[in-house]
């Protein structure tokens, strides 16, 4: 089963007291606040907690001014300009690189995206089979927000020994900030998910999930061709469990993204994002994107689980989940976890240009 579990804690902004930020975050918060259409006095307050580390100039001030950034975001801004004065002046940015048109790539006939989804479908489905038994390590970063605002503060990281057996999926909590703990993940609290080794895919793809899938266009992940599919499950045979406080649960419809790799037709990413969440659930919002990889274990290489972003949002709290999964090795092997692997970097899509509809 998919599911996402949120336990939530009674936060607030002044709970972690004074959050510091360059200039250049500080201009992509009011930017962003602006753009999500946060108030004026709201967004006031909470620069109030904030000491920028460098130099903030009158100039970038009358920048974020004539972007949008209200009168009393202004007065504020206008205060870190004098409690900055004697800090170094920000980096100067790089140079843009120069954007080359890119040439429009025709999508796949009719025939090609009916024969690659059949074979996708048949892939998810078989999928948990076609894995061995292992160990990995899984790293979950996980970040809140109380204002609503979009700038997200770490909570803590969390690292467990994941072992895979037999179709199965168990987790022990090895290390939070870097510092040895036995427990378990419920035990934790927090925001947690599970589903990433096989159900997430089995059951977008199993028939009586009755999926609604059509094509999307091309796109480029980690520097392969993907097919990309979008797709659309009805809320009366969804499978997406997300409970709130272990007590309250919910079954949303959904709808999502799914990445195929051109030349092997493995799925490399899934979205999903849950639709039409009833206002009387304490969870507004959820959303999950899932990074597959080719990866070793003992020698052989499979498709497997790289990296999770979970997010969620109950009233204003935001809430983050970065879920990383490392050192797969064969179960049975010895595994000691005793550090915080760092972070890995962001897979981001690099889309490409679809042709134009042909004409009639």
């Amino acid at each position: 089963m998919f599911r996402v579990l949120l336990v939530f804690m009674i936060l607030s902004a002044s709970s972690f007291g004074e959050v510091t930020m360059s200039a250049e975050q500080l201009r992509s918060f009011v930017q962003s606040s602006k753009r999500l259409g946060h108030p004026d006095k709201q967004v006031a307050e909470y620069l109030k907690n904030v000491k920028v580390t460098e130099k903030l100039t009158p100039g970038a001030v009358e920048d974020m001014q004539a972007a949008g950034a209200g009168p009393k975001t202004v007065e504020v801004l206008k205060r870190l300009v004098e409690a900055s004065k004697s800090l170094p002046a920000p980096a100067a940015p790089a140079a843009p690189a120069v954007q080359q048109q890119a040439a429009v790539i025709p999508p796949p006939s009719s025939e090609e995206q009916a024969r690659v989804l059949q074979e996708v479908r048949e892939y998810a489905m078989d999928y948990s089979k076609r894995l061995p038994n292992f160990i990995c390590t899984q790293v979950t970063r996980r970040y809140i927000d109380p204002s609503g605002l979009e700038f997200w503060q770490r909570q803590d990281v969390v690292t467990a020994k994941l072992s895979y057996f037999e179709q199965r999926e168990d987790y022990k909590v090895v290390l939070v900030n870097n510092q040895m703990v036995s427990t378990t993940q419920e035990r934790l609290g927090g925001a947690t998910s599970s589903g990433e080794f096989g159900s997430m895919l089995r059951e977008l793809f199993s028939p009586s999930t009755q999926a609604e899938f059509q094509w999307e266009r091309w796109a480029t992940l980690r520097g392969k061709r993907m097919y990309v599919y979008s797709y659309h499950v009805p809320q009366a045979t969804s499978r997406w469990h997300i409970f709130y406080e272990r007590t309250n649960e919910i079954v949303p419809a959904y709808r999502g993204l799914v990445y195929v790799d051109k030349t092997a037709h493995s799925i490399m990413r899934l979205t999903a994002e849950a639709e039409d969440l009833p206002p009387s659930f304490p969870v507004q919002e959820a959303h999950t994107t899932l990074d597959y990889e080719f990866l070793p274990i003992s020698g052989t290489e499979y498709v497997l689980p790289l990296k999770a972003v979970v997010r969620m949002r109950s009233g204003k709290l935001l809430i983050k989940n970065e879920v990383e999964f490392r050192m797969y090795n064969r179960f049975g092997a010895e595994a000691t976890i005793t550090y915080e692997p760092d972070p890995l970097p962001d897979s981001k899509e690099q889309p490409l240009p679809n042709a134009p509809p042909p004409k009639k």
